[in-house]
């Protein structure tokens, strides 16, 4: 059974680990993409990892999540506890770039030029 104690430091581990995974096409993490939903961590030692892609029909879909999956057994492979870790992809809520962490926006904003979150909120409403 793990404690409180240890649920926290998973979630920090893996919050670490997700912090190094990249989208292929965007060259940013997954966590500051906004990508990762939650992480949850039962009594029973049983982990869960909802996610989501920046669109549904995305081509890299099966790297992708088996670099998260390579990642969160990595950053957990020294705790004692874990009997599963699993990941949910997830489409609701659908992801738009108002999900970004301030480093990924700041991230993107330096790669491409533009102000993702301004766009897309000129988009939305316009």
């Amino acid at each position: 059974m793990l404690k409180t104690v240890d649920k926290d430091v998973i979630v920090g581990r893996l919050r670490e680990a997700f912090k190094n995974v990249y989208d292929p096409e965007i060259p940013i993490s997954i966590w500051d993409l906004g990508l990762i939903y939650g992480i949850d961590v039962d009594d029973s030692g049983k982990v869960r990892i909802r996610m989501t892609l920046t669109a549904p029909g995305c081509p890299i879909v099966t790297f992708l999540l088996y670099q998260v999956q390579e990642a969160a057994y990595r950053a957990l492979a020294d705790v004692e506890g874990i009997s599963e870790v699993s990941i949910d992809l997830v489409f609701d809520p659908p992801w738009d770039p108002t999900r970004m962490t301030e480093e990924g926006k700041r991230r993107f904003k330096e790669l491409f030029g533009y102000d993702i979150v301004e766009a897309y909120a000129r988009r939305s409403t316009g």
